[in-house]
């Protein structure tokens, strides 16, 4: 195969995602990075949660040149022709791009004074912050907007206005006390943990769930985003 002259390729991709993510952070085998290598020059780039039956299909429908998963576990061999070659990322896409210490969700939030709360290993699961007062239910509306919808939420009988919020990877009773301690009084995760029931109930902290597959979806639109304002030519497709 003759590359054209500036061509992108999958191991130039993956180079900037490993610095994007800093991959350094983890041990080797929660790094990611390429999964099936490929020389193919990429001009169409898709996304997407996972491997599916279809994904072959999908790949020659949307004439992609290469793919990112970010569950690749259940590609089966043989599954994609071999010059498409794909790029996967769980742990540090799930710490830097969905529900954690995440500056782009910052922004979109609007929240300011933005801090780490919550550490695994060392490394952040998620931010607090400052927001625009507003009331629960405005704020309740502005996640529905953000990731389509949300999966539960629970409220305090008469919820103060909200003028700082906790995003955060996980929920334990510790965290949200910390949240709590801290300024917090909405506290936004994936799903609500049975462990944190009586820290919710005592510190009357309003909660979120946003659903885990809705913050993966965020995400892998966020890394569109990131990726396309490296390369303004890159063509991005995703499947959600």
């Amino acid at each position: 195969m003759i590359l054209e002259r500036n061509s992108l390729l999958l191991k130039e991709i993956a180079e900037f995602l490993n610095d994007y993510l800093a991959i350094e952070k983890y041990f080797q085998e929660e790094q990611g990075g390429v999964y099936l290598p490929s020389i193919r020059p990429i001009k169409r780039l898709g996304l997407a949660l996972e491997p599916w039956t279809e994904l072959q299909e999908w790949v020659d429908a949307e004439n992609l040149d290469a793919v990112f998963l970010h569950r690749p576990w259940k590609l089966q061999p043989g599954q994609l022709t071999p010059d498409i070659g794909v790029i996967s990322y769980h742990l540090a896409f799930d710490e830097r791009l969905t529900l954690s210490f995440n500056p782009e969700l910052a922004k979109i939030l609007g929240m300011s004074c933005v801090f780490v709360l919550g550490e695994k290993k060392n490394r952040p699961i998620g931010m607090i912050g400052d927001i625009p007062t507003q009331s629960f239910a405005e704020l309740c509306d502005r996640i529905s907007q953000i990731f389509g919808g949300y999966e539960q939420i629970r409220g305090v009988d008469k919820p103060e206005e909200v003028r700082k919020i906790a995003v955060v990877g996980a929920m334990t009773d510790e965290l949200v006390r910390e949240a709590t301690n801290r300024g917090a009084t909405a506290y936004i995760t994936g799903q609500l943990r049975k462990g944190a029931d009586f820290a919710l109930q005592e510190t009357k902290m309003n909660a979120i769930a946003v659903g885990h597959y809705r913050s993966e979806a965020w995400g892998l639109r966020a890394l569109a985003k990131v990726l396309y304002e490296r390369w303004s030519s890159l063509e991005i497709v995703y499947a959600l």
